[in-house]
C-alpha cells in the first residue's frame, strides 16, 4: 500500500480499530433504516394507490401547530422540515467527525470518495438540463437528482447475502456524507427565497450560544440542548431558511477532541444516540407522506414523456452512475490516490449504479423546487422510478459481484495453497 508522510493514499485503507467500529455502527443503523425506510416507501404507495386514498390525503394534509408562531403545518411539512432536521443533524455530526478525525481529515485519502461525490452530483445535474432542455423543459429541477440516500442503499446491500468486500460499504457512507453536505449547501444557498432577518439574528445567535455551551463550558444535559435546539429550529424555519440547516449547522458544531470524564468523543456519542431516531423514525415518517404518489398509467406516462420528471429520472439512473464512477476512476487516474486493495473498478461502477437511489433528498429538493401540487406529483414519481431502476440495475451487478467473490472464497477455502493468514479478502477484478 503506497504511504507518503506516514498516511495512505489509498481510500478505503485499513481504519484502525476505534475507526472501525463506530464505521460498523453506522453501516448496522443505516441499514436497519434502510429496510424499515424500505417498508415505509411501500406502504406509502399501497396507501395512495387503493381506495384508501383520501385517507391518506386527509392524514398527510392535517394541521397542527401553533399559529401564533407560524408552526402551524401540515404533518407532510412536519416530517420534512422537522422530522428531516434530525437526519442533517447526524449527517452534519458525521461530516464533522470525518473531517477532524476520520478519513477525510488527509486530503490525500480523500481525493477518490470526495472527487467522486462532487462528479456524483455535477453529472446528474448536467443530464438533467440537457433533457430538460432538450426538451423545451425549464432548469428548475436540476438539483432533484444530484443526492444519493444512503439508508436506502444500504438496505438494498442488505438484502445481498454477500461476500462483498467490506470497503465498499465504507465508500459508500464517505460518499454519501460529503453528498449530504453538497445537499444541504444547495437547499441553503438555491431554495430560500426570502428572508426574515430578525429571526435569521436569533437562530444564528442561538447557534452560537450552541457552540458556546458544549465547546466552551463543556455543559452536559439534554434538557440544556434539546429545548436551545428547538428554538433555534423555530427560529431557523421563520427565517425563511429551510429549517434542516439548523440541523446541519448543529451538528457540525459538535465537539470532536474526547471528554476526559467520560473517556468519548460527544460527536460520536451524540450521533450514537441520534442515529438510530433518524434512520428507524425520521426519514421513515418522512417517506411515508412523501412518497404516497399516484402510479397511474397517466402518471408513469407524463414522467417518461415529460421534460422535467424525464430529466430527473435519467439524472438519477445514468447521472449518478456516470458521475460516481467516472469521478473514481479520473481520481485514481490523475492523481496519486488509489483505491483501496479490497476494491475493483467492477465493484465501484456497480456501487456508482446504486447510488442513483436519491429517494429521501431528492423527494425533498422536489417539493421545494415545485411548490405546484401536480407537478410535485410528477417529480416524485420520477424519483421513484429513477431510484427502482437503479436499485435493480445495481442489485444485478452487485449480485454477479458477490457470486464472483463467493466463488474466489471457496475456492480459497479448499485450495491447497491457501493463504489463511491474508488481513483482506481476494479481490475478484473484474
Amino acid at each position: 500500500m503506497p504511504r507518503s508522510n506516514g498516511r495512505s493514499r489509498t481510500f478505503p485503507g485499513r481504519l484502525p480499530l476505534p475507526e472501525r467500529a463506530i464505521v460498523a455502527d453506522a453501516l448496522r443503523t443505516e441499514t436497519v433504516g434502510g429496510i424499515v425506510l424500505l417498508a415505509a416507501a411501500a406502504a406509502a404507495l399501497v396507501w395512495a394507490n387503493t381506495p384508501l386514498k383520501s385517507s391518506y390525503e386527509t392524514v398527510r394534509d392535517f394541521h397542527f401547530g401553533i399559529p401564533a408562531l407560524g408552526l402551524d403545518l401540515s404533518v407532510a411539512h412536519w416530517t420534512a422540515d422537522g422530522l428531516l432536521a434530525i437526519f442533517f443533524f447526524v449527517a452534519g455530526a458525521e461530516l464533522k467527525r470525518e473531517l477532524v478525525v476520520g478519513e477525510l481529515r488527509d486530503p490525500k485519502a480523500a481525493t477518490v470518495p470526495v472527487v467522486a461525490a462532487l462528479s456524483g452530483m455535477a453529472i446528474p445535474a448536467l443530464v438533467y438540463g440537457l433533457v430538460a432542455t432538450s426538451r423545451q423543459g425549464t432548469w428548475n429541477g436540476w438539483a432533484v437528482p444530484m443526492a444519493t440516500d444512503i439508508a436506502f442503499a444500504l438496505g438494498v446491500l442488505a438484502v445481498i447475502d454477500t461476500h462483498l468486500p467490506s470497503a465498499l460499504r465504507a465508500f459508500l457512507l464517505t460518499l454519501a456524507i460529503v453528498d449530504d453536505l453538497g445537499a444541504i449547501i444547495v437547499i441553503a444557498l438555491f431554495y430560500t427565497s426570502t428572508i426574515n432577518l430578525p429571526t435569521l439574528v436569533g437562530a444564528v445567535i442561538g447557534l452560537g450560544l450552541f457552540f458556546y455551551l458544549h465547546n466552551r463550558k463543556r455543559v452536559h444535559g439534554w434538557y440544556w440542548y434539546v429545548p436551545l435546539a428547538l428554538a433555534i429550529w423555530g427560529l431557523t424555519h421563520a427565517s425563511g431558511v429551510h429549517a434542516t440547516v439548523a440541523g446541519v449547522a448543529m451538528g457540525l458544531m459538535l465537539r470532536v477532541a474526547k471528554d476526559r470524564e467520560a473517556g468519548h468523543r460527544p460527536v460520536e456519542y451524540i450521533a450514537h444516540l441520534a442515529r438510530p431516531l433518524s434512520a428507524g423514525v425520521a426519514v421513515p415518517l418522512f417517506a411515508l407522506f412523501a412518497a404516497g404518489v399516484s402510479l397511474s398509467g397517466d402518471t408513469l406516462t407524463t414522467v417518461v414523456t415529460s421534460a422535467e420528471p424525464l430529466g430527473v429520472a435519467l439524472g438519477l439512473f445514468a447521472g449518478k452512475a456516470l458521475g460516481v464512477f467516472g469521478g473514481t476512476y479520473l481520481a485514481i487516474r490523475f492523481t496519486r490516490a488509489q483505491l483501496g486493495p479490497d476494491l475493483a473498478l467492477a465493484d465501484v461502477f456497480a456501487l456508482a449504479v446504486l447510488t442513483g437511489i436519491g429517494f429521501t433528498v431528492s423527494l425533498l429538493i422536489g417539493e421545494l423546487a415545485y411548490p405546484n401540487s401536480a407537478e410535485q406529483e410528477h417529480i416524485k414519481a420520477a424519483v421513484l422510478l429513477g431510484s427502482l431502476a437503479s436499485a435493480l440495475v445495481a442489485t444485478i451487478l452487485l449480485r454477479l459481484r458477490n457470486n464472483q467473490y463467493r466463488r474466489l472464497y471457496e475456492a480459497e477455502a479448499t485450495a491447497d495453497n491457501t493463504n489463511s493468514g491474508s488481513d483482506s479478502p481476494p479481490r475478484a477484478d473484474g
